[in-house]
């Protein structure tokens, strides 16, 4: 019993570790976990070594000594970076690798905005939890899958398997494959009891459990549900110019003053939902509350956008929080004042259990045990009419 524990321990953690690289690959940002690939965190970091990466919303304002996951501007030509903060000004958040003798800002790199931050890695009594080659073993994969994804897409002429919907494709190929042996070995398995039926074995095909049926219907709806939710929101730069002069051109503000600007917001989907518009910087203020889109429709929010005092180039950033409403706005409203993350839980929760719930009640309870007990009396009965037969 014990090893049977661990052994399904160890499944969930693998499968809770694929789940998450799979994720943050689709997703473009870590989730869960991320990995270096460069030199520049080491020695706290080694190049190729994975970290446990906490969501930014989960983690609250980052502080100086923190290791944290950016979306650079210049840095390698633009992207995810992982480096340490080593002062917090006026202006954003100075960052450094460890090995570099100079700090990002010191080069082009404007100085890091709370929007620009998607996850702090975990640090336990100052030293980074780090996990040895995982980055190293998920960049191999990576490129094992490109080379499999641009060899289809020459195969077949089909650009679209190249890149990340590419790779959604050929997760969902591989799924359906999986399937698809499945259901063969399964058929081969029924077509075998049926021949030890007709030789008088008289045992009960196995049946698909429900509760398996309704567990798969209540993920199909709660992943649905989170896209739905997740991927129209997110996080939105504005390249703001702060000039010596007025100008009828967007986003270029004199300095020391505040322009405006509309955030639009659409539902292409079929259930209203509620947006929150968050500044992700100092110079970003957001004119009104939270704002209920109906259906097939959209609305506009207004942003207040201050230029700097200093004439330059200054990254702007908001981030919006989407969701379904499910809940009554007012429900909704009380547990986004408790977190962000909050309103997601109970949607995701209320919609998984409920889908469960009813494919319980269409489908039947599903006991196998009783499923187990009546294969078993049927078998009694097939072998004491056999001896019967036998007999007579």
């Amino acid at each position: 019993m014990i090893r049977r524990g661990v052994v399904r321990g160890a499944q969930a953690l693998v499968l809770v570790t694929v789940v998450a690289l799979v994720a943050g690959q689709l997703l473009g940002q870590p989730v869960l976990l991320g990995f270096v690939e460069t030199g520049s965190m080491e020695p706290t970091i080694e190049t190729g070594d994975g970290f446990v990466a906490i969501p930014a919303e989960l983690t609250g304002d980052p502080q100086p000594d923190d290791v944290v996951v950016f979306q650079a501007q210049e840095l390698h030509g633009g992207g995810l970076t992982t480096h340490r903060i080593v002062e917090e000004t006026d202006q954003g958040y100075v960052t450094r690798g460890d090995a570099n003798p100079f700090t990002d800002q010191d080069g082009d790199e404007p100085p890091v905005q709370d929007g620009q931050i998607v996850a702090t890695a975990l640090q336990v009594n100052g030293e980074v939890v780090t996990i040895p080659n995982l980055g190293t073993a998920v960049m191999t994969a990576s490129d094992g899958l490109e080379r499999i994804q641009r060899w289809l897409a020459v195969t077949f002429g089909v650009r679209s398997f190249v890149g990340t919907s590419g790779l959604a494709y050929l997760l969902l190929g591989a799924s359906l494959a999986l399937y698809a042996i499945e259901t063969i070995r399964e058929r081969r398995e029924t077509t075998i009891r049926s021949s030890l039926e007709r030789d008088g074995d008289e045992t009960e095909a196995e049946e698909l459990d429900p509760r398996l049926i309704a567990g798969a219907l209540a993920l199909l709806v709660v992943v649905a549900a989170v896209a739905a939710m997740v991927v129209p929101a997110g996080t939105q730069s504005y390249d703001v110019i702060s000039a010596e002069f007025d100008s009828d051109r967007p986003l270029v503000i004199e300095q020391g003053t505040t322009d405006e600007i509309s955030y639009p917001i659409s539902n292409q989907g079929f259930l209203p939902v509620v947006s929150y518009v968050e500044p992700g910087s100092d110079s970003v203020a957001v004119d009104s509350g939270p704002s209920v889109v109906g259906p097939r429709d959209e609305t506009t929010v207004t942003l207040s956008i201050t230029a700097p005092d200093e004439t330059g180039y200054y990254p702007a950033y908001v981030t919006e929080y989407r969701y379904l409403t499910v809940l009554p706005p007012s429900v909704i409203d009380a547990l986004y004042a408790i977190h962000p993350w909050v309103p997601y839980a109970a949607i995701v929760s209320l919609l998984g259990g409920g889908f469960y719930g009813l494919g319980r009640l269409l489908l039947g309870p599903g006991d196998p045990r009783s499923r187990r007990d009546r294969a078993r009396r049927r078998g009694g009965r097939g072998r004491l009419r056999s001896i019967v037969r036998r007999l007579y």
